[in-house]
Order: C-alpha cells, then sequence, then structure tokens
C-alpha cells in the first residue's frame, strides 16, 4: 500500500515539473524575451539569451608611484566595445582616457593610453583582423588614432583638407570602421551627411551611407504656397546622423542611425545600396522600422538606437540606450527577438543592462553590452531555444528548406507561437511541393506572397486535371445564348419584362437601384417626385447591402486580405455598418434642414440605402472571384475594388445633390459639413458614455458605503 502511495506521489510530481517547466524556463531571468508577428501583435517566448558573466568590474593597473603595487581603477563611462578574431576584447573607457583590453574569459591584458599623445575622451574603437592594427575615434582630440598591434602610435587622422568639406563642419569622430583596402568610414558627432570616407592616408574620398531628410505632403505643400523669404524662415530639414557602424566578414557596411522614423539600420554594398530596403512597385524605396519596445510599457519615448553589432550568421543586435531593449534581426532585417527594458535606478539584477552603449559579438555568436551606467561588461550566451532558431533560420536563408524543417518544428513545439517556425515550415512544405499544406501555414504565418505562390500552385494543378471539364462547361455557356435566340424566336407571346411580377410595385422599386446605376441625378430625383422607392425595397437593399459588406470583410481571400485572420467578428461588422450609416443619414438629414434642403427624412433614407447598391453588384462577385485570384491578377481585384469604393462616392454625392436640389458646390459643402456633424456626434457619444460609467460607479459607491453603515 505505502510502495502505490510512493507511486503515485512521484508520478504527481514528474507531472508537476514538467507542468511548471515553461514557467520555470520563462522565469530564469530578469527580463521578458518577445517576438512581433505579421501583425504587429507581441507574442512572448522563451529566452533567447542567457547571462553567463560580468567582466570590467575587478580591474587593477599598476601603481604610478609603487609601480609594485596595483591599485583599482575601474571602467568610467565607457562608451565602445570591439572583439576581435583571437575573442579579445576592447573597451573605450572613455572616462579614464584610455584603452582596456581583456581576453576572452575577462582577465586584464594590458591598459592603452597612448603616452607619447594622449587620448581625450575616446568613444569609438575598430581593431584590424588583418594585423591587428588599432583604429581609435579620439573624440575630444577631434581625430583617429592609429596605433600597431603592440599599441605603438603609429599616425593620426585630423580632420581632412578638401574644399569638399564647409566650414561648419565638424569632425568629431565618435565610431569608425576600416575596409579591407585600408579605407576608413568615420561616424562623426551630429554628421548628417553620412560616413566620411577616407583613403589609408588620410585623404577624403567621400561620404557614404547618408540617410534621407523626411520630406512630408505639409512641406511639399508649404514649398507650393511659400515664398522663398517665407519657406527659408521654416525650421531647416535635415537627414538623421549615423550614430555607430560596424563591417561584417563579407564587407558589408551596417549603420545605426538616429532621428529618422524607419530605415534606422542599413546594410550597405560597396555602392552605397541599403540591401535591407525593398522596392515597390512605382519604385519607391520602402524601409522597415527598427528597434522594439515592450507594449505594456508605460513610457513612450521613441527608440534611440546606439550601437548594432553583426554575428558569424549575418544576424544583426541593436541596442536602444533610452529604453534599454536588445533587438535581434536576421540578415535581412526580419526581428527574431527583443528583450529588455527599464531597470531600478537603486537595484542592479545580473542580465539587466543599466545604460546600454555599445554591442558586440564574438566568434562563438555569444553577445557582450557595454553597461555605462554600471561600468561592466555583460556577456549572455545563446539559450538551447536562441540556438535552434539560429540554426534554423541560417538554414533558410542559405536555401536548405528540407535541413531547416527539422530544427523548426523542434523550435514550433517549444513555442507554437513563435512566427518565424511556422514559416520556416510553410517553406519547407513549399519546396516538398505540398502546396495545400504550404499555403495554410504561409497564412498562419501571415505572408501574403507564399501563401499567393502556394494557391497559385494549387490553382495550376486544379486546372490541368480539370481541363477538359472546364472547356466543356465554357462551351456552353458561350452556346446557351445562341440556343436561347432559336428557341425565343420560334415562340411568340409576351417578354419576361411583360410578365405580371415585373409589374409588382415592390419589384419596380427595386428595379430602380439599375436605373440609379445609369442615370444617377434621374433616379434619385423619380425616389423624391415619383415615389420609386419606398420602405420596404430600401431595407430590402440596404440588407443587402449590410450582408454584401460583412461578405466582403470575412470572405476575402487573404491574398488581398491578411487583417480577416485579425478582424472577422461578425457581430461587430455589422455594428459598425450601421452605426456609419445611421449616423450619415442623421446628420446629413439635419444638414439638409439647415442648409436650405428640401428631402425629407424619409428621402435620406431610401437614397442613402439605394447608393450602396454596388456593393451588392459589385462586391458579392468580386469577393468570390477573390478566392480564385493570386496576387498576378492583383492588378484586375484592385481595379474592381476601387471602381466600387469611387461608384458609391459618386451615388452618395448625386443622391444628395438629386434630393436636396442642390448645385454641385452646395452638395460638396453640404456632404462636408455631414462628416464634421457625424464626427461631432462620435465624440459626444463617446463623452456620454464616459459620462454615464462614472455615474454608475458613483451611485454604487454611495449604495456600498450606505449598506455598510
Amino acid at each position: 500500500m505505502r510502495s502505490k502511495i510512493q507511486k503515485s506521489l512521484l508520478v504527481l510530481l514528474i507531472i508537476l515539473i514538467i507542468v511548471e517547466w515553461p514557467t520555470l524556463a520563462f522565469s530564469a531571468v530578469p527580463y521578458n524575451t518577445s517576438y512581433r508577428d505579421a501583425f504587429n501583435r507581441q507574442i512572448m517566448t522563451q529566452p533567447a539569451y542567457i547571462p553567463s558573466d560580468t567582466f570590467g568590474k575587478d580591474i587593477y593597473i599598476p601603481d604610478p608611484e609603487k609601480p609594485a603595487q596595483k591599485i583599482y581603477s575601474p571602467l568610467s563611462k565607457p562608451k565602445d566595445l570591439f572583439i576581435d578574431n583571437k575573442d579579445n576584447i576592447y573597451i573605450a573607457d572613455t572616462g579614464n582616457n584610455r584603452v582596456v583590453q581583456l581576453d576572452e574569459n575577462g582577465k586584464l591584458i594590458r591598459v592603452i593610453a597612448v603616452r607619447e599623445s594622449p587620448l581625450s575622451k575616446p568613444q569609438g574603437l575598430f581593431v584590424d583582423s588583418r594585423n591587428g592594427d588599432i583604429y581609435i575615434a579620439d573624440t575630444g582630440n577631434h581625430r583617429v588614432v592609429r596605433l600597431d598591434k603592440e599599441g605603438s602610435f603609429i599616425r593620426e587622422f585630423t580632420r581632412p583638407d578638401t574644399k569638399f568639406l564647409s566650414k561648419d563642419f565638424k569632425y568629431d569622430p565618435i565610431k569608425l570602421i576600416a575596409d579591407k583596402r585600408g579605407f576608413l568610414y568615420i561616424a562623426t558627432m551630429g554628421g548628417y551627411q553620412g560616413l566620411l570616407q577616407l583613403d589609408p592616408e588620410g585623404n577624403f574620398q567621400n561620404f557614404f551611407g547618408a540617410n534621407r531628410a523626411a520630406f512630408s505632403v505639409m512641406d511639399a505643400v508649404k514649398r507650393t504656397l511659400y515664398s522663398r523669404e517665407m519657406y527659408a524662415k521654416e525650421i531647416r530639414k535635415l537627414p538623421g546622423s549615423v550614430t555607430s557602424v560596424t563591417i561584417d566578414t563579407d564587407g558589408f557596411i551596417y549603420t545605426v542611425t538616429n532621428g529618422v522614423e524607419s530605415g534606422q539600420v542599413k546594410k550597405l554594398n560597396v555602392a552605397g545600396k541599403d540591401l535591407l530596403a525593398s522596392i515597390d512597385d512605382s519604385g519607391a524605396e520602402i524601409t522597415k522600422k527598427y528597434g522594439e519596445k515592450d507594449d505594456d510599457t508605460s513610457r513612450r519615448e521613441k527608440p534611440t538606437l546606439s550601437d548594432l553589432s553583426v554575428d558569424s550568421d549575418g544576424n544583426i543586435t541593436v541596442i536602444d540606450s533610452t529604453l534599454m531593449y536588445v533587438s535581434q534581426y536576421d540578415c535581412n532585417g526580419n526581428l527574431l527577438f527583443f528583450w529588455g527594458g527599464d531597470t531600478s535606478a537603486t537595484n542592479s539584477k545580473f542580465g539587466l543592462v543599466k545604460t546600454p552603449s555599445a554591442v558586440a559579438n564574438n566568434t562563438k555568436n555569444e553577445l557582450f553590452i557595454l553597461d555605462e551606467g554600471n561600468n561592466v561588461v555583460q556577456k549572455f550566451r545563446l539559450s538551447e531555444f536562441g540556438a535552434m532558431v539560429h540554426k534554423a533560420n541560417q538554414l533558410t536563408q542559405e536555401g536548405r528548406y528540407l535541413d531547416s524543417e527539422e530544427p523548426w518544428q523542434e523550435v514550433k513545439r517549444l513555442n507554437a507561437y513563435y512566427t518565424p517556425a511556422t514559416l520556416g515550415l510553410a517553406k519547407a512544405a513549399y519546396k516538398k511541393e505540398e502546396y495545400t499544406r504550404a499555403q495554410q501555414l504561409f497564412m498562419e504565418a501571415g505572408n501574403v506572397t507564399g501563401f499567393s505562390d502556394s494557391f497559385w500552385q494549387n490553382r495550376l494543378g486544379w486546372f490541368q486535371k480539370h481541363f477538359a471539364t472546364l472547356m466543356n462547361v465554357l462551351l456552353i455557356i458561350f452556346l446557351l445564348p445562341y440556343v436561347a435566340r432559336r428557341i425565343r424566336g420560334k415562340k411568340k407571346g409576351s417578354t419576361w419584362r411583360q410578365w405580371r411580377f415585373f409589374q409588382h410595385p415592390l419589384i419596380i422599386q427595386l428595379n430602380q437601384a439599375f436605373v440609379i446605376l445609369r442615370h444617377p441625378l434621374d433616379g434619385f430625383s423619380a425616389i423624391r417626385y415619383e415615389a420609386r422607392g419606398g420602405f420596404l425595397s430600401s431595407f430590402i437593399i440596404l440588407t443587402l447591402s449590410l450582408v454584401s459588406y460583412s461578405f466582403i470583410r470575412v470572405e476575402t481571400s487573404f491574398t488581398f486580405n491578411p487583417s480577416k485572420i485579425l478582424d472577422n467578428n461578425l457581430v461587430i461588422i455589422i455594428v459598425q455598418f450601421l452605426a456609419i450609416w445611421a449616423g450619415w443619414v442623421v446628420s446629413n438629414y439635419l444638414m439638409g434642414s439647415i442648409y436650405k434642403g428640401e428631402a425629407r427624412f424619409r428621402d435620406i433614407v431610401y437614397g442613402s440605402s439605394y447608393a450602396l447598391f454596388p456593393l451588392v453588384l459589385i462586391g458579392l462577385p468580386l469577393t468570390l472571384l477573390s478566392n480564385a485570384m493570386s496576387l498576378n491578377e492583383g492588378a484586375i481585384f484592385y481595379f474592381f475594388q476601387t471602381a466600387m469604393v469611387i461608384w458609391v462616392a459618386i451615388l452618395v454625392f448625386s443622391k444628395v445633390q438629386a434630393l436636396q436640389n442642390y448645385s454641385i458646390g452646395e452638395t460638396a459643402v453640404n456632404i462636408l459639413l455631414s462628416l464634421v456633424t457625424m464626427l461631432i456626434m462620435c465624440l459626444l457619444i463617446f463623452i456620454l458614455f464616459g459620462l454615464s460609467s462614472e455615474l454608475v460607479d458613483f451611485i454604487k459607491s454611495i449604495y456600498m458605503e450606505v449598506r455598510i453603515r
């Protein structure tokens, strides 16, 4: 009996451990790790990196007065971090005007102070992998210093003497790299022109990787309307300045920029083209947004990206010195993870970075973050989950989709909501020609292009299988009108338009919708003056329009409506439609009453229903056809969708003009005022609901007070 009880307790303990294991894994670090899917939803994941060590706390150097003894010399406001190909760690110890070199275990190797030409507030470092030469951005001295691998002074790069640099250009180097030719790429403080490119002799070559100045619609309006003198007084619009730069083993140069809404991270080839940007159909450049933050954070500041690093797989890690988040992207700029967040000013936890100022990777793809606030370097190693994601993603980036399937399955087993795993499995299924499964997985991942390509393959297979049947059906459809004409020619009698059914008043009123499509002004006037519209017919058309609108929102193909995954609540869709329609009817009637309109309320109701008929005529068949179309036929879909919207707008305009007996100008004013009235009504309703909830809470509190006493 006791043995059975012990076995039962053991089984129960094992079950509890299994159930609680994910929680234990998530709580092993003092920060949350997350991901954003294709719909910008934040998804919690297992930690990708785990803090493993801290360097830079115990730095002792020989006492200048007593060389035999050592004194404590901690880091002071360090600004940059570099790890060479031997995993030696170099720190720009800005507050102490020196460079500190540690080995891979954090043990002090040497302190570089450049006694023959002392440093002043150095903020950037780069070590040449070819010869071990050390380049230092000596910000306080307005120069770049080059040392050999022993730390001996070779030369300095001061401000280049060239006519291409204006007199007000400030040469304050903060970050730098050198390519295989020995050319320097220098990020200067506030340098909106881009990276300053110097040849090995220090001669100016060019500005590289400059950002573009933001130009809005309002700027275009100002440029058109303002005089040259007025426009000159406007605040000068300048591109964002490059704040950091790094280079990978393939020679691609990466920059990070502040002061821009998108394209904060760039991957530049030798021609200065951003490989992370894409081109749309019009030829315009599309850039992604970088720098993540938690949805639950109360801080409203925008990310301030201060540094980036690239590991051996091409993954890009970016740090945010304002919100204290670390974001990691793959070689194409797709988000993998982000973690971190605010830290307490009085309490520092192992793994939380107080003020990140620099980031670097070693040859093992371990992550090192320089914490300026705590004057230390924190080391992070990949977790099992993070390593599995990196492995699977690297295979996918190399085009080895079948090899990536197994690790992606393991990732999905660990976290079923991690979208890159679903996307990787979708690509593997597509490679295996399992197009139906690939189509479903691409939809789960929110990838429209992959979904459309998989659907195209499925459609092609269906056509090949049913080609003969399809041709026979099309032939019958083609011959039906000819046969019908022959039969009708042999039989004499009334046409279908003369049948009693089509003479019914309701049918005549419903047919008025087709008259309005051809002759909007005459058709709406007939509703007002010839009673060609009624309550029942208007209700039927409004109901059909509501059904069509709901059908469009819910059943349009994922190819053309990706948001259907998130927004498919029929109740909300119906309420939205009816609220907008009712708000328009009321506001348009009120404006007509004030603004010398002639329409009665029922005329507005009838006309507002009939004006929606294109939703039925075009929306229903277009929605059905969308499920048989791919992105290749997108131009056709969007043409008819746009035509439907424009047609409804024309009918609404014609309805107001005909029923209210307005001129074109008066109609435009009435519609504008009606829309403003709708907005005011929405605000009043919102305020009313807010006050009602406050009133209910007040009454409840009084009731509870009386009840307690």
